[in-house]
């Protein structure tokens, strides 16, 4: 790897590491008390990217597929997610939040977007223009689903 294509990881490496600390501060204390961290974890991605199946819960929260069927279990359990077949192959479970589930992330994705716009409240429209402009850019170059 040449110098500016290193360089360029570093700053990669580095801004991940950054987007994780400020996800960690924007969503801490979000999870109800009855459910733990790795499922408000399972729900928050089902909340962005439903419905999945299993395989894909267990490979983008990095856990197995018996403890993936388990949290899916358990927050069946509790009427926040639900099963069906999907229409294209019925030997395929996909998994989506319950209307419960849906309210619950709807209620902590208003109050992670509080926290955002707080933490946003001295940046400029232009400025803010140009973050959403490169956000843009990031998710179309580095962050496209694969």
């Amino acid at each position: 790897m040449d110098k500016e294509k290193e360089a360029f990881f570093h700053q990669l490496v580095a801004f991940t590491a950054d987007v994780h600390e400020v996800t960690h501060t924007l969503t801490k204390d979000m999870k109800q008390d009855d459910i733990t961290p790795l499922q408000y974890g399972i729900l928050e991605y089902l909340a962005v990217s439903q419905p999945v199946t299993l395989s894909e819960i267990s490979d983008c929260k990095h856990i197995s597929m018996p403890n993936t069927s388990r949290e899916i279990r358990k927050l069946c359990d509790k009427h926040l997610c639900e099963k069906y077949d999907s229409p294209d192959d019925r030997r395929k479970q996909m998994i989506r939040l319950s209307a419960s589930g849906q309210a619950m992330m709807d209620d902590a994705f208003q109050r992670i977007g509080e926290r955002f716009l707080e933490r946003m409240q001295g940046v400029s429209q232009e400025e803010l223009r140009e973050v959403q402009q490169a956000m843009q850019v990031l998710q179309r170059s580095v962050f496209y689903r694969s």
